[in-house]
């Protein structure tokens, strides 16, 4: 009996090593910051804001995590044509906006590069101040300032890791909903952080 229960511990702890090892190998969450250009369409001409953005995520399955994000537009992209070139200029703006997302990101590969998708809800505050960034997105947050609609968000990207280090560009359709769908195309970049 004292045989077959040393086998059955070692045959248990054999297998058992590989599982563990890949728990400890696999990646849980990420973190990561981002440059965000909001290209918002129902201006005329369509104006191009810049923020800043950061998000959150778990993995609920070796290819499923949960992500949550935010981001504050408080730039805006000006660009002339001349006979002699372009120039184009980036200049603090009353009009701002808060985007806030959630929802899930289907990921394929492994390893240094993966490919995504993912679809989000949250909201877009669009609001007016005359303070600073910092300031501007402090009050904002309360979301009781402007307007806030509810926003969808289809869209998908890749990434590239050295280990636990790595970059994120990501690409889609923000609609926001007020009258009916206003369609904006939102890019994201930034480094990302996965442990």
């Amino acid at each position: 009996m004292n045989r077959y229960l040393g086998l059955i511990i070692a045959t248990v702890f054999f297998a058992a090593a590989p599982i563990v090892m890949a728990q400890e190998q696999a990646d849980h969450a990420e973190v990561g910051v981002f440059a965000d250009y909001f290209r918002f369409s129902q201006t005329k001409p369509v104006s191009n804001f810049i923020g800043l953005g950061a998000r959150a995520g778990f993995n609920v399955h070796p290819n499923v995590q949960l992500e949550a994000e935010m981001a504050y537009d408080f730039k805006r992209n000006f660009t002339n044509t001349f006979t002699n070139g372009v120039t184009t200029s980036l200049v603090t703006t009353r009009f701002r906006t808060v985007h806030g997302l959630f929802g899930p990101k289907f990921q394929a590969g492994t390893g240094a590069f993966r490919a995504f998708l993912t679809g989000k809800v949250g909201f877009d505050n669009f609001s007016v101040t005359n303070q600073n960034a910092p300031s501007g997105f402090t009050s904002s947050i309360g979301l009781d300032t402007g307007r806030t609609d509810f926003a969808v968000y289809p869209g998908g990207g890749i990434e590239a890791f050295a280990g636990p280090i790595g970059l994120r560009l990501e690409a889609g359709d923000e609609i926001y909903f007020n009258h009916g769908g206003h369609n904006n195309l939102k890019v994201t970049f930034g480094p990302q952080f996965r442990f």
